[in-house]
């Protein structure tokens, strides 16, 4: 085939030279016929009248065609047939054929198969993708791996994102709540990935539901919908939004102090970015989310609850145990039953109609509230001895002054015997009122055992009734009583 250069020298010297085509082809080296088609044709072309035979790709394409079939079960994505390895196949077995021949035949092949693409529609209110991705940060002064949730409006290209300790069905819900709470509304339905969190099993076409995911989408009356295996494409919108966001926003790595500081950093940086954002047709993210958010369905008068119901035994520690992490509990729930209402950040433990709210740690972590033991404390001062400064962080201040003041006055064996009489108080009473008679008697440089014993006795007051309160009434002596006993002296 020519080069364009030289069409356009035959071009030009036929047509505007009036040169004949027989010396142009003489001098140019080319065939009649070669001048005469590019008299037609202003660029380099090859016009076949029918195709090329290829006797050598004949004969091998059956072989190759029975080789991928026979290995098509024997690769993974990474171990995949390459035309090199097929090519050395046919060479072992006797073929006389190129490696470009089994390649090119080998690229055919897979264009023939290759999914074509429907460009989709996304109408306001109607759908969402959500989907979790895998990302670092710094919390509290150290690098770990999170997870990060993504719930993404293709029309709007509106996103929720939060980040999560764990990609496990709590961490699931909890975004889908907090999630529809952001963007105030429902969409219409939703597409995942066939992820564990949602589906318990495939039956063909057919999956079915987790009960706590079946019990959010009732909840929040959306329709789940779920891509095919293996093809995270079918929502392609939260899939490169993932990946865009991670690069965006996550990049570098953002430090927190917590998941929940580091989350409501991310979201506020993507809501502003994309509230200066425009579609290639002009559309601004305000024209297109006013368009969508009044066609999202309404939300619940009461959020779904994401937490998770766990039954636990309260030990003889009065600690109970889950996921691996242990918790304390209120002494008085020592070898009880109880029902841990687990939560993300949070775990909420309810016990003879009682409930107390603890900090949900990493697994294998301990949680201990000396709060939970005032009264077990005020009788063992030994106890309070060793956990006196935790304790008293607890509590606040004064107590902390108080330790200190009752360590440097008594020693920390008998100020422990002190401090466990005022826990004492504090677990009958409360320590609001023991801290303001705290902070009395150390205003005034007290902190004698006697001062602080009973710190929160209070004087009995009896509403007399008005009719009554004209009369004044002599104190009685016991002696006045004599005359009402038996015999007595009258």
């Amino acid at each position: 085939m020519l080069r364009m250069d030289q069409v356009h020298v035959i071009r030009h010297k036929v047509l505007i030279e009036g040169r004949s085509r027989r010396s142009v082809a003489r001098e140019m080296g080319v065939s009649r016929n070669t001048v005469r088609k590019y008299l037609r044709l202003s660029e380099p072309r090859r016009v076949e009248t029918q195709p090329r035979a290829r006797p050598v790709l004949e004969s091998v394409a059956p072989r190759l065609e029975a080789l991928m079939e026979e290995w098509s079960q024997r690769t993974t994505r990474k171990q995949r047939i390459t035309g090199t390895r097929l090519h050395r196949q046919l060479v072992e077995e006797g073929f006389r054929v190129g490696a470009s021949t089994v390649r090119a035949w080998l690229r055919e092949w897979r264009r023939q198969r290759a999914e074509v693409f429907i460009p989709l529609v996304h109408r306001p209110g109607e759908e969402a993708q959500v989907d979790f991705f895998e990302v670092t940060v710094d919390e509290g002064g150290f690098r770990r791996k999170a997870w990060k949730f993504l719930l993404r409006l293709p029309f709007s290209g509106k996103d929720f994102v939060w980040i999560y300790d764990r990609c496990d069905q709590l961490a699931f819900l909890d975004g889908h709540v907090r999630a529809f709470v952001h963007v105030d509304g429902v969409p219409a339905r939703i597409v995942y990935d066939n992820l564990s969190a949602a589906v318990k099993r495939r039956v063909g076409v057919h999956r079915e539901l987790t009960d706590r995911f079946r019990a959010l989408a009732s909840h929040y009356l959306f329709e789940p919908c779920f891509t095919r295996r293996g093809e995270g494409h079918d929502k392609g919108s939260v899939e490169a939004r993932g990946k865009g966001v991670r690069l965006q926003h996550l990049t570098p790595v953002p430090r927190g102090e917590s998941l929940g500081e580091i989350s409501q950093a991310v979201l506020a940086e993507v809501e502003r970015l994309w509230a200066g954002r425009r579609r290639p047709d002009g559309k601004s993210s305000a024209e297109l989310w006013a368009e969508e958010s009044p066609r999202l369905g309404p939300l619940p008068e009461v959020p779904f609850e994401a937490r998770r119901m766990v039954l636990v035994q309260v030990s003889r520690q009065a600690m109970i145990q889950i996921e691996g992490s242990r918790y304390s509990v209120p002494s008085r729930w020592k070898s009880l039953e109880a029902t841990a209402w687990v939560g993300v950040e949070d775990v909420r433990v309810v016990c003879r109609g009682e409930e107390v709210v603890v900090e949900r740690i990493r697994r294998g972590g301990r949680h201990v509230q000396y709060r939970h033991y005032l009264s077990e404390l005020a009788r063992k001062p030994q106890a309070v001895r060793q956990v006196a400064p935790e304790l008293v962080a607890e509590l606040g201040e004064p107590y902390g002054r108080l330790w200190k003041l009752l360590v440097e006055r008594y020693g920390a064996r008998e100020g422990a015997r002190v401090l466990a009489r005022i826990i004492g108080a504090v677990s009958d009473h409360g320590p609001e009122p023991v801290a303001k008679a705290l902070e009395t008697a150390l205003g005034a440089g007290r902190c004698d055992l006697l001062a602080l014993q009973r710190p929160t006795e209070i004087p009995l007051r009896t509403e007399v009734p008005e009719p009554l309160q004209s009369y004044e009434i002599d104190t009685a002596r016991a002696a006045d009583f004599d005359t009402l006993l038996p015999g007595g002296i009258s």
